[in-house]
């Protein structure tokens, strides 16, 4: 009996020996055998350094917490967009204050008639500064992802910081809806007057007025604005796909193609940027009289000849004047 025993006891011991060094031994549940015949190099890097653990959401692609395209993406992000980003919008700043150096103001070369037409509508101009604000929230909170860390922390230190991110965060995430909405209607108002045409030729040919003093004739929208146009429409329309892609994840696409659309949507972004900044600039105090159409929605008939005779003459012809009525510049159109 006590022969028994000890054997019991050494077949006991040899078991949990062997259950310790099968505990100690990696999970042979790799995705890859670099060991088999058939194995591509390209499948091992892929699989380096890979961390991916087990989730309990029916999602399993969201246990990926590390993959050789996000070591790529880092770099990008830290490194690529905040120099794609610095160049494009000080550059455009840069450019346009030479500009303004060496032109200064376009200014009306007949001066003001005293006389006004309506431009813009009250609801076309509700959309246009729902959109407008809406952007330029977005934009100050999204470049603060790029370069509030090492711009505005050392300023204002880590608890302003973190306070302000985060309202940044939930601005730019609730604010994205009404813009996509004003992008949308940007869109339907004003698509037939957006066409190209001979005419835009013409008028980018003769510099559009901001180089020299030519007056070269437009329609309603002339080359310059249309390209803006254009622009709001593709880029808004690029960076509330992404957007929302992001905001929602996992459900389009795995965390490989959220990089990839965080990417599309921070350089449409920051080129986004840099082109309203040249709009913000003709719209101000690039051109005299130019924030009149936005602003009360009514143009001096001077400004509408210099700028845009054809579209003055559709008007004409349309209402049966012999130029327009007159009207006081202030009073907002409806």
């Amino acid at each position: 009996m006590a022969f028994f025993g000890k054997y019991l006891r050494l077949v006991l011991g040899a078991c949990a020996f062997l259950l310790v060094i099968a505990m100690s031994t990696p999970s042979g549940a790799q995705q890859v055998n670099p060991t088999a015949s058939s194995v591509k190099e390209q499948q091992l890097l892929q699989e380096l350094n890979r961390v991916q653990g087990r989730v309990s959401i029916p999602d399993q692609r969201s246990g990926v917490l590390e993959q050789p395209a996000g070591r790529d993406w880092r770099e990008f992000r830290n490194v690529t967009l905040r120099w794609i980003g610095g160049i494009a919008i000080l550059g455009t700043l840069a450019v346009l204050v030479i500009f303004y150096l060496s032109r200064g103001m376009v200014r009306l070369e007949s001066g003001r008639s005293g006389r006004s037409i309506v431009r813009f509508t009250a609801f076309e101009r509700f959309v246009h500064w729902m959109t407008a604000t809406c952007f330029i929230i977005l934009a100050i909170s999204g470049l603060n992802i790029t370069f509030g860390r090492p711009l505005l922390l050392p300023l204002i230190g880590f608890e302003a910081f973190s306070e302000w991110s985060q309202w940044a965060k939930y601005a730019h995430n609730y604010l994205s809806f009404p813009f996509t909405i004003g992008v949308v209607l940007i869109f339907l108002m004003w698509i037939a007057g957006n066409i190209p045409n001979k005419v835009d030729v013409d008028w980018l040919k003769r510099g559009g007025g901001l180089v020299g003093h030519d007056h070269p004739p437009a329609y309603r929208f002339n080359a310059g604005q249309k390209a803006i146009y254009w622009i709001v429409v593709i880029g808004g329309g690029a960076v509330a796909a992404t957007g929302y892609e992001l905001m929602f994840p996992f459900y389009l696409s795995g965390i490989e193609g959220m990089q990839l659309a965080e990417i599309v949507h921070s350089v449409v972004a920051v080129l986004f940027v840099a082109a309203m900044l040249g709009h913000i600039y003709i719209g101000t105090i690039g051109m005299e009289g130019a924030f009149e159409a936005m602003g009360s929605g009514t143009v001096d008939i001077n400004w509408a000849k210099e700028h845009h005779r054809l579209w003055l003459e559709e008007e004409n012809a349309r209402t049966g004047a012999n130029d327009a009525r007159p009207q006081p510049a202030a009073t907002a159109a409806e």
